[in-house]
């Protein structure tokens, strides 16, 4: 399958997924609400119009296209009762899928919602994480789920950087595999070379494993752009704050999850059939200033 249309490629993380369908020759479609947005960041892309929300644009514009890549999320600032693209957008991409015979949806999730129901953690959108694997799962179209673990791209465009500092909250206990986009970039197409009708999940984890403060440290130590400095704040500033304000509770879930998450090493499986990512730390952050 050559012909893969691609939602949320504007986002953090959709961007170098697109980026690496292209390099690997798909023929790439981007199906953006912002179409201003989707030009500037992929001016030689095809793009049209598509709104999760809408069944009928989402049917239009997946005519022609054999397989769909999705990068969605939940806004910082959502409410449980909010419209919620990995739900209903979800659901309304699959009925609009079986109308033009989509081969394959391939979604990126979350490893660490399975962090649910541990040490009594409970938190809405790790219930739509799961809810949408489900329904996914039962689609009856041939799926591909992704299940990442950290991101190199948090560290300049993500929560930590904000002006000179690096932000950390709370202390991690376990150390976390990062993976550069690129790098996950990479698996995505190559899943899409090497899958034809079966069902895979794929764990996603990068070369390295470091606590967040030595993350922060080796991308300190590299970027030379400006000068940064590490700010601390306790994890129960973050949690009291969020009483007052939508998207710092968010913050403070994600991150209570990623500090008591006991992530291990999980993705030998994605690495043979997938390649092993190659990206350091330190590699990303000197790629990103050139």
């Amino acid at each position: 399958m050559k012909k893969i249309a691609v939602l949320g490629a504007t986002g953090m993380l959709g961007k170098p997924v697109t980026d690496e369908l292209i390099k690997a020759g798909f023929e790439v479609t981007i199906l953006a609400r912002n179409i201003k947005k989707a030009k500037e960041l992929f001016p030689q892309a095809s793009i049209v119009f598509a709104d999760l929300a809408s069944r009928t644009t989402l049917s239009q514009a997946l005519k022609g296209q054999e397989a769909v890549y999705l990068n969605l999320h939940i806004p910082q600032h959502a409410k449980p009762k909010d419209f919620m693209p990995e739900t209903t957008g979800l659901l309304n991409l699959i009925e609009a899928a079986k109308e033009n015979n989509i081969q394959r949806i391939t979604y990126l999730s979350s490893l660490v919602k399975d962090y649910q129901g541990q040490n009594n953690f409970n938190w809405w959108v790790f219930d739509v994480k799961q809810k949408a694997v489900q329904i996914l799962k039962s689609s009856k179209i041939p799926y591909t789920i992704f299940y990442p673990s950290s991101f190199m791209e948090n560290f300049d465009k993500g929560s930590f950087m904000n002006g000179n500092q690096m932000n950390l909250a709370g202390k991690a206990e376990a150390k976390m595999y990062w993976i550069s986009g690129a790098d996950y970039g990479k698996q995505v197409a190559k899943s899409f070379e090497v899958l034809t009708d079966e069902n895979r999940e794929y764990n996603v984890q990068g070369p390295e494993a470091y606590y967040p403060e030595e993350a922060v440290r080796i991308f300190i130590d590299n970027y030379k752009r400006k000068r940064l400095n590490v700010f601390k704040t306790p994890i129960g500033v973050l949690k009291f704050m969020g009483k007052f304000s939508n998207k710092i509770n968010y913050i403070y879930h994600i991150l209570e999850a990623l500090n008591k998450y006991e992530e291990k090493f999980v993705s030998q499986f994605t690495w043979d059939e997938l390649g092993q990512p190659k990206e350091t730390i330190k590699d990303y952050t000197i790629r990103i200033q050139k």
